[in-house]
């Protein structure tokens, strides 16, 4: 019964939550700009709002940028017309057209294997709909101004090590054990062309930017083999192994930023933000202590110039 009550308060807490969200489609529309920087996205049509407030108050801080979105295949013709008004007419791509090569399908694999293409030329943020940015964003600009590319961090404690400082034997782990946990134990065995020694950054995909003309699919997939190889197809087709691809390459790139997390962070239930310019609300904590409809109604207050 205490399940089935949580489960209830959730549902009455995600529709509160999407009838504030619907007051973004009163704010004014995006002019985009084609200047060499991509925001980039995975979304359907259960987040059309908030991915709008996530789209536009970024880009309201950003000052620069087009939008291009993969659509998980739900998104509706009323839908596209919505993000062609907001949105300055965004590329829409089909997420059936991605082919996964060797890399796993689902799990926001396709999202990745198109933001590596994506970056060949462009500079490309991978945003999810989840965020929403409510203070100046002036690191990300000084990381695109110097060809550094960045993540969010998963926790305060996250920081840049060698793979070694993560090395175990993922057969000795549990079976049950979460796929991250594994590959990151296995780190150290795997090669994948990318250069020695191997660094790693427990960071959040959620947030994330690819400088241009770095490494592509080509290392995802090479990187996939050797996983799927040492943990077997299905568990590193498990969701999160698609983080973990996201965060060896952002951790192996020349001088990549790790985000300064007092500013830059995941949502866990905090009483307080603190003087935060973007935040996180994944999915665990999302409706927790009413913090996402507040940040998000102050959002959308500014979009619509009434704050």
């Amino acid at each position: 019964m205490e399940h089935l009550a949580q489960r209830l308060l959730r549902k009455l807490r995600e529709r509160h939550f999407a009838r504030i969200a619907r007051g973004v489609l009163a704010t004014p529309p995006v002019r985009a700009r084609d200047d060499g920087v991509i925001l980039f996205s995975m979304i359907g049509t259960r987040v059309v709002a908030p991915y709008l407030i996530a789209a536009k108050s970024f880009h309201a801080q950003l000052g620069r940028g087009r939008f291009v979105i993969l659509d998980d295949g739900t998104l509706t013709p009323a839908d596209r017309a919505v993000l062609a008004r907001h949105l300055d007419h965004p590329e829409i791509r089909p997420i059936a057209a991605v082919s996964p090569g060797d890399c796993p399908r689902g799990s926001c694999w396709e999202r990745l294997l198109v933001l590596l293409e994506l970056r060949r030329t462009h500079y490309v943020i991978q945003l999810d709909s989840d965020t929403v940015t409510v203070g100046p964003v002036d690191e990300v600009a000084a990381a695109i101004a110097a060809g550094r590319s960045f993540t969010l961090r998963g926790d305060a404690s996250a920081e840049l090590q060698d793979a070694a400082h993560f090395a175990g034997d993922p057969a000795a782990m549990p079976p049950t054990s979460h796929v991250q946990a594994l590959i990151e134990a296995g780190l150290h065995r795997i090669d994948a062309g990318l250069p020695r020694p191997l660094r790693y950054v427990r960071g959040c995909a959620g947030f994330a930017g690819f400088a241009p003309g770095g490494r592509g699919r080509e290392v995802a997939d090479a990187f996939s083999r050797e996983a799927r190889a040492l943990l077997g197809a299905a568990k590193w087709a498990e969701w999160g192994s698609e983080q973990v691809m996201s965060n060896v390459i952002v951790a192996n790139e020349p001088d990549p930023l790790l985000l300064p997390y007092a500013r830059y962070m995941n949502y866990w239930a905090e009483r307080a933000l603190g003087p935060v310019s973007l935040v996180h609300f994944l999915g665990t904590h999302r409706y927790d202590r009413g913090c996402y409809p507040r940040v998000a109604r102050a959002a959308i207050a500014r979009l619509a110039g009434t704050d």
